[in-house]
């Protein structure tokens, strides 16, 4: 009994939530940066910086191509990672983990207030069970959010970086929920309109999140208008306007990026098609919410034959769980009406009523499972008082599996290798998974072994460019010149929905017109260079490597308008900006090239060659102390390259600074040493 008080306590419970959260995730913690990480992270100019956190607004998710997800939340929660970590993907994926269990303390906080206004007032000859059934709710919630919190069919959305997307909306959302309820209940009139200014302003960080934000807002009025019996109709309707003005000013933000291609064209499924794939979609979810095994990023139910047939019976079984769960009368009844309309209500936009780019994905369970879980909530106590202590251990022993089956998910993010290899052997059939485990072979230099996945790959998608593209290279690497060309030559054609299926699909020509430049062919690089970029006018590798090309062929004064031009229009690309900053100093434009690279080193707050660029052209214009300034500012960004430390003591001996100038080349002698014991270990 002591033990059981002491569980109940509510600090006990979030720290029960923390610890769990974090075991079930820990080996992700080491796991390196798979798939779009390294585009979101890497190789993503929009993060460099704080100064572009309102700039993330006007993009899409992947600034340098197209892509048709507007988070910029997502975007500015990545700029404070690389801010603190600079791009060490131990940093980015702790982030992840702790939004996930932000997430998960919200959830447990929000449904003891929903579950508290859902009970109902005992009544004389019922006093007993029912008041010890109200007494329950808030342990309900707690085991709720904890199972939730472990679930290992949470993984691509906690263990993958680039699926921070989810936990960001949920929390957002959970927050400004919880905002609204305080709100209500402060009698300070400037208290509560700031807890209901914060939870507009939550609401709006949620949806521009991830579009799930939508569903939160949805299941929020349906909950205000059908649960919510404490306040009046008038609160309810302004409250409802006030919902659809923070709807509209989300799709007003996402009007902010410039317009992209048009999406491809859906695959047509009839309407009893897209029947069976919602019923089978709803079975295969339903079967991961109890049995998670046999997980993988890329899922599909278009498998075998017979297998949608009997997916779409445990749909069938589904619906008709929760149609008897809603029927059936008790005083649980009320949570079972809001576990199955938060179910359905969140599973309905994945359900394949739309076009999606998947019949099915695990991180789409992430808002849809907390209603599966609430309405078995409301299963449990209905149950007959003399099962409610087995169903308290069953819930634990649950936890305890959960948390150990997320634990070895976790363990499959550690590297790339071992990701996409266990990927294939769960069952997972999409090709992105082998072009991704070729090009890990390709980067070892096993090029033959990549090229037999890839031939496999294109067998069953003849038409991905992906495919083609890297088994030209891998057949270039082995000497198969005539073969490599013509496979990039088709491959770097663009279709429709290239754009949208990879970021990277401009890859293909950009390696073709490689080619041409080792074939000494350089009007075709320049020709195929300059399609692409009409094609992918926000690839910044396109431009440079034209422009490089052009300035080699035709001069610098041919190559600057191509830089500047993109400059113009992506501001904010550090890389394109330090180009900028050296074709001008080549030129001679000693003005424009300062400027440069004063603006390409504030948009990138870690990289130091614009900084020594800048210093340089200070101390050759005679400015040794804004030189001296520039250059301790590079050293602060980087203290332990020995190059740094080389360049001060240079600008230190040309101000007549002998004995500083000795200090920096005797640190420089240091750190080399330091770099030389460290390689040797």
């Amino acid at each position: 009994m002591k033990v059981a008080s002491y569980l109940q306590q509510t600090r006990v419970q979030c720290l029960l939530l923390v610890v769990f959260g974090f075991v079930a995730r820990w080996p992700a913690l080491s796991g390196e940066l798979i798939w779009d990480d390294k585009l979101l992270v890497r190789g993503n100019p929009m993060i460099r910086s704080p100064l572009l956190v309102l700039e993330a607004f006007r993009h899409y998710l992947f600034p340098d191509s197209y892509s048709g997800h507007y988070r910029p939340v997502q975007t500015v929660s990545y700029i404070f990672d690389d801010l603190i970590w600079n791009g060490d993907p131990f940093g980015f994926h702790l982030a992840n983990i702790l939004w996930h269990i932000a997430g998960g303390l919200l959830l447990y906080f929000l449904l003891r207030r929903l579950f508290s206004s859902l009970t109902e007032a005992p009544r004389e000859n019922e006093a007993n069970s029912l008041g010890e059934r109200n007494k329950s709710y808030p342990s309900a919630a707690f085991l709720v959010a904890l199972i939730w919190t472990v679930h290992p069919v949470h993984s691509a959305a906690v263990d993958y970086i680039s699926g921070r997307a989810d936990s960001l909306a949920f929390v957002f959302a959970a927050a400004g929920w919880l905002l609204f309820l305080k709100a209500g209940e402060e009698g300070r009139t400037v208290f509560r309109r700031s807890f209901y200014l914060l939870a507009i302003v939550s609401a709006l960080l949620a949806l521009s999140s991830r579009e799930s934000g939508l569903i939160w807002l949805a299941l929020f009025l349906i909950h205000l208008f059908t649960l919510e019996e404490r306040l009046a109709t008038k609160t309810k309707i302004s409250v409802l306007l006030i919902c659809l003005a923070i709807a509209a000013a989300y799709f007003g933000l996402r009007h902010l990026p410039e317009s992209r291609p048009e999406n491809i064209a859906g695959p047509g499924w009839s309407p009893a098609m897209r029947g069976q794939l919602m019923l089978g979609a709803l079975g295969d979810y339903a079967r991961l919410m109890l049995v998670p095994t046999n997980l993988h990023v890329e899922r599909t139910i278009l498998g075998p034959a017979g297998s949608l047939r009997f997916l779409v019976a445990g749909g069938l079984l589904t619906l008709a769980v929760l149609a008897y769960g809603l029927r059936r009368p008790g005083p649980a009844q009320r949570l079972r009406i809001l576990g199955a309309a938060w179910f359905i209500l969140s599973y309905l936009p994945t359900s394949n009523l739309f076009d999606l780019n998947a019949t099915v994905a695990e991180h789409w369970l992430y808002l849809p499972s907390v209603g599966f879980l609430i309405f078995l909530a409301g299963v449990a106590l209905d149950l007959p008082v003399r099962f409610r202590s087995a169903a308290v251990v069953f819930s634990g022993l649950l936890v305890v599996t959960f948390t150990a089956l997320s634990m070895n998910r976790s363990g499959d993010w550690v590297n790339a290798e071992t990701f996409f290899r266990k990927t294939f052997a769960a069952g997972a059939t999409n090709s992105r998974i082998g072009v991704n485990l070729a090009v890990i072979y390709a980067e070892r230099g096993e090029h033959a072994k990549a090229e037999t996945i890839l031939r496999k790959v294109l067998r069953v998608a003849p038409g991905n460019s992906l495919a083609r593209n890297n088994l030209a290279l891998a057949l270039s690497q082995q000497g198969k010149a005539e073969e490599a060309k013509a496979l990039f030559e088709g491959a770097s054609k663009v279709r429709p929905g290239d754009q949208k299926v990879d970021p990277t699909s401009w890859d293909a020509a950009l390696h073709l017109a490689k080619v041409f430049r080792e074939e000494k062919n350089t009007a075709a690089a320049l020709s195929l260079l300059e399609q692409a970029r009409r094609d992918y006018p926000d690839t910044w590798q396109l431009v440079n490597f034209e422009a490089g090309l052009v300035r080699e062929s035709e001069g610098i004064d041919a190559a600057l308008p191509l830089v500047q031009d993109f400059v113009d229009r992506h501001w904010w690309h550090a890389g394109a900006c330090f180009a900028l900053g050296q074709l001008s100093a080549e030129r001679g434009d000693k003005q424009k090239a300062e400027a440069a690279f004063r603006r390409a080193s504030w948009l990138d707050f870690h990289e130091t060659a614009a900084l020594n660029s800048l210093a340089a052209m200070q101390a050759d214009a005679g400015r040794f102390d804004a030189a001296l300034r520039t250059q301790r500012r590079a050293i602060r960004r980087q203290p332990d390259q020995p190059q740094q430390h080389f360049f001060l003591a240079r600008i230190l001996a040309r101000m007549g600074h002998s004995e500083e100038s000795l200090q920096a080349v005797a640190e420089v002698g240091r750190l080399r040493g330091l770099a030389q014991q460290s390689a040797e270990k």
